[in-house]
């Protein structure tokens, strides 16, 4: 029953970009309300299928790639609704709802080959850096995004080639905010996954780091970051070069969750 509660999450997720699309082409609040609903009782299932994993013969651990990934896509939904809450984003609904539907259906695909798993290290530190790191992506996933549409945005403006869909899509000056604030808290999250995940090193083995293609890219990733958030906040940064960095540095940080992550 809990691998068909996270399909049954991954198609509310879908559901809900259908209907964000619908909010945007079509006039009306009525897709508006159900895409909020769909992406709530999406992320409430969600919720419920995580809690029931315990359940299983041979549960997986946070610490597995699939369910880090899942609990990303998981805070990166809840990030949105609240976001929707406060304004008409329902664009930026459309781009995180197949994020998320693909990051439920990488863990409920994992759940199918769960073999049982080792223990995950020293004490409460890899739970607590999955829990920090995923965090910390979930908001800067929604930064890269907002970045991505306000780039999409401004280049159908700069070009005088408005399509109708733009009637519905969150001004450029929304997405900006979107971004700042989101940088603003993913970032601090990130690092403190980072040091959690270096404490966790030090339990296992003594050091604070050890090397490994996965600790490597992850500080490149987060130097990468901060000198975005220096750009951003220190130097002024703003509009389309704020944009371009926040959806590059997202681009870059799945590259290595994922990508690296997978073969480390």
């Amino acid at each position: 029953m809990v691998i068909e509660l996270f399909h049954i999450t991954a198609a509310l997720y879908l559901l809900a970009g259908l209907a964000g699309i619908s909010a945007i082409a079509l006039p009306g609040a009525r897709f508006g309300r159900a895409t909020r609903w769909l992406l709530a009782a999406g992320a409430l299932l969600h919720g419920v299928a995580f809690a029931r994993l315990h359940t299983l013969p041979h549960p997986p651990q946070l610490t597995d790639l699939p369910s880090a990934v899942s609990l990303a896509a998981w805070l990166a939904v809840i990030v949105s609704l609240l976001l929707l809450r406060g304004g008409r984003l329902e664009g930026l609904a459309v781009l995180v709802s197949p994020l998320a539907f693909l990051g439920v259906f990488y863990e409920s695909f994992a759940l199918y080959a769960t073999v049982p798993a080792a223990a995950a290290g020293a004490g409460s530190w890899p739970h607590l850096h999955v829990i920090l790191a995923s965090a910390g992506l979930a908001l800067l996933g929604v930064a890269g995004l907002a970045g991505a549409l306000f780039l999409a945005e401004d280049r159908a403006l700069k070009s005088k080639r408005i399509p109708a869909l733009r009637r519905g899509l969150p001004s450029l000056e929304a997405l900006d905010r979107v971004n700042a604030m989101t940088i603003a808290t993913g970032f601090p999250l990130l690092t403190c996954g980072v040091i959690a995940g270096m404490l966790w090193t030090q339990g296992e083995t003594g050091h604070l780091f050890v090397g490994g293609a996965h600790a490597v890219w992850s500080v490149i990733a987060w130097a990468i970051y901060l000198a975005l958030v220096v750009a951003r906040f220190a130097a002024g940064w703003r509009g389309r070069e704020a944009a371009a960095c926040a959806a590059l540095g997202f681009a870059f940080l799945l590259f290595v969750v994922i990508g690296v992550g997978a073969i480390a």
